[in-house]
């Protein structure tokens, strides 16, 4: 088992920013420093610039423009071939790197990755950076008995159930900065399938439990369910345990290792826009052995 990390945030149904608040314990708001305004510059003296500094040059034939609307936009920027010297145009975003996760409610590897790994790395890289999907479902199996579907989960029954609470806690709350906070609760607390009301007063207490315990004992949380089988059935290569880490619509061995061993450091490596300030550096801790089949 991995030794517990120390978090440092989530609360209510304000998402991301709530829950660096009740981690960190502080309410404070962050300051804002006085941005100071660029001193004008004489168009005349732009032009001369221009003129004489290398790599701007004389415009090219395909820049009609004047030199001082040379970097008032990305279009007229790339027509005059000087984007690489318009600091203030924002580059084009980049996607960011795609997760999915395979997983088990009750697997202790699983609970583990989500809580000292998934989680943490989520809290520190913006939304533009990292997109998680969380499929919960692992090596349980199903089958239609009459027309209804029924599960067989690999921990019991109890499994089944905090499987069907948390893909029915998604499919009521639709927002993953909602409902994620709630998952991350129930998966390291005492109790994954006692302690939903507890969970959602804390972090989401704008989601109705009785809607969700509706979906849990009725026919959409088993279509949710009998989804949740067929995205883990569709997986190439097919998983061999779990937790079973998708990254980028990619699963190796080696992906698999980065992950367990440093998520954060792995993101930020794969990520191709500009790096956050999470990405100065992560540490590495040992993963538990996984939920094999």
């Amino acid at each position: 088992m991995r030794r517990p990390v120390e978090l440092g945030r989530k609360g209510g149904g304000g998402g991301r920013s709530r829950a660096l608040k009740v981690f960190a314990g502080t309410d404070s708001p962050p300051h804002h420093p006085t941005v100071p305004m660029a001193p004008v510059v004489p168009l005349a003296l732009l032009a001369l610039v221009a003129l004489l500094a290398p790599g701007l040059g004389v415009a090219l034939p395909g820049c009609d423009y004047p030199v001082h609307l040379w970097c008032s936009s990305q279009e007229i920027a790339v027509a005059c071939q000087v984007e690489s010297r318009c600091a203030n145009l924002s580059r084009p975003a980049a996607a960011p790197v795609e997760l999915s996760l395979f997983y088990e409610s009750l697997c202790p590897a699983c609970r583990g990755f989500l809580i000292q790994e998934l989680f943490t790395t989520w809290l520190l890289l913006p939304k533009e950076v990292l997109s998680i999907t969380l499929v919960p479902y692992g090596n349980a199996e199903e089958r239609n008995v009459s027309g209804k579907w029924q599960f067989q989960c690999q921990h019991g029954p109890e499994e089944c159930l905090g499987n069907m609470i948390e893909t029915c806690l998604m499919h009521e709350a639709k927002n993953f900065s909602t409902y994620f906070p709630v998952i991350f609760c129930l998966e390291s607390g005492s109790s994954v399938t006692k302690n939903l009301e507890a969970c959602l007063q804390v972090y989401a207490p704008q989601l109705d439990g009785g809607r969700i315990a509706a979906c849990v004992q009725g026919d959409v949380g088993a279509a949710l369910m009998h989804r949740n089988a067929q995205l883990t059935e569709a997986l190439d290569p097919p998983h061999q345990y779990v937790p079973w880490i998708v990254i980028n619509g990619k699963h190796t061995d080696e992906l698999q290792a980065q992950a367990e061993a440093s998520l954060l450091g792995l993101i930020c490596r794969l990520y191709q826009g500009e790096k956050p300030e999470a990405c100065g550096g992560s540490g590495a801790l040992k993963a538990p052995a996984g939920c094999r089949r």
